[in-house]
């Protein structure tokens, strides 16, 4: 390779390496930027969201409305009275009849024996009405004393009935209460998980996007660097600097176990392989496959197989 063959080389593997290194800065800066503009947009999605609310908040405590109705109860035998209206008129009855007898008796001229038996049968009638009252009053008594009996139960009952459902509402709006803190916290939880795990993943995405737009710049500038030295060596080996490299047997058929391992930067194939006999060389060796790249770069040996002069590639033949 002559010395302004190399330098042009050099001069194109430079110009290369800059334009990489820009383009690859570009990326990187866009990155940032994406990242930097997403991230605006979701603080401003975060922020006009809207609140979350309890919704038993409102839960109302209706005990207030529980009723005692035990005061609509009564005793229905508290007022009970005395017949006494119809025993008056019986004993009316009885002293009229007796003042009639009486006066028959008189006049008749009846003795006073007589009118004793009379007398004493009327008080006997009148203390049978007595009787009669003092057993309406003890019916009254008992049935007042029952009515009382009642009552009290029924109070008792009412008095028990209010005190559950007051405690059961209680309950339940207690209930309430819990169930909607308990549902404002896992909301309020998952929210800012969710929004953990959205800034993280969309600076972690933006972050690999920058670090791999960084990593692409200095590639460039290093593969420039590393071109420039291919080329060097190329001129070295071709007998430039003084220096002299044969051609080297690359015939596809004197190879086996032919593998791709890479590409040069002008876009040719890196090949590791092993020669099939011994003669050629023992061991893994890097090269290219000499129907692959331009007829300049080859030469025929004397058996009619492809020889490469690699001095005019930018791949470097070596045993690996």
């Amino acid at each position: 390779m002559s010395f302004v063959a190399a330098g042009i080389g050099a001069g194109a593997s430079i110009i290369g390496g800059i334009m990489g290194n820009s383009s690859a800065n570009a990326q990187a800066r866009a990155a940032r930027e994406e990242r930097e503009r997403l991230s605006a947009e979701l603080n401003r999605l975060e922020n006009s969201r809207q609140a979350i609310i309890n919704p038993w908040a409102t839960t109302k405590d209706m005990s207030s409305l529980i009723k005692d109705s035990s005061s609509l109860v009564t005793n229905a035998f508290a007022n009970l009275g005395v017949a006494t209206q119809a025993s008056k008129f019986e004993a009316e009855q009885i002293d009229i009849s007796l003042a009639n007898t009486l006066d028959t008796l008189r006049e008749t001229g009846a003795g006073a024996g007589g009118a004793t038996a009379l007398a004493n049968a009327a008080l006997k009638a009148k203390q049978g009405i007595s009787a009669n009252i003092e057993q309406q009053e003890a019916k009254n008594d008992q049935l007042r004393a029952q009515g009382q009996q009642d009552l009290e139960r029924v109070k008792l009952a009412e008095a028990q009935r209010i005190q559950g459902a007051q405690l059961s509402e209680a309950q339940r709006v207690q209930g309430a209460e819990a169930q909607g803190a308990a549902f404002q916290f896992n909301a309020r939880e998952e929210r800012e998980q969710a929004k953990i795990d959205r800034i993280a993943g969309l600076m972690g995405a933006a972050g690999n996007r920058e670090a791999q737009a960084n990593a692409n710049a200095a590639s460039a500038i290093t593969g420039a660097i590393s071109g420039i030295g291919s080329i060097a060596s190329s001129v070295i080996g071709a007998g430039g600097f003084g220096g002299k490299k044969p051609a080297v047997p690359s015939d596809r058929r004197l190879k086996k176990n032919i593998n791709i391992i890479g590409k040069s930067n002008s876009g040719l194939n890196i090949y590791s392989f092993e020669y099939k006999d011994i003669k050629h060389g023992s061991g893994l060796y890097q090269g290219v496959m000499a129907d692959e790249i331009h007829p300049n770069a080859i030469i025929k040996d004397k058996d009619g197989y492809d020889m490469v002069d690699y001095s005019l590639l930018d791949v470097e033949f070596k045993q690996i």
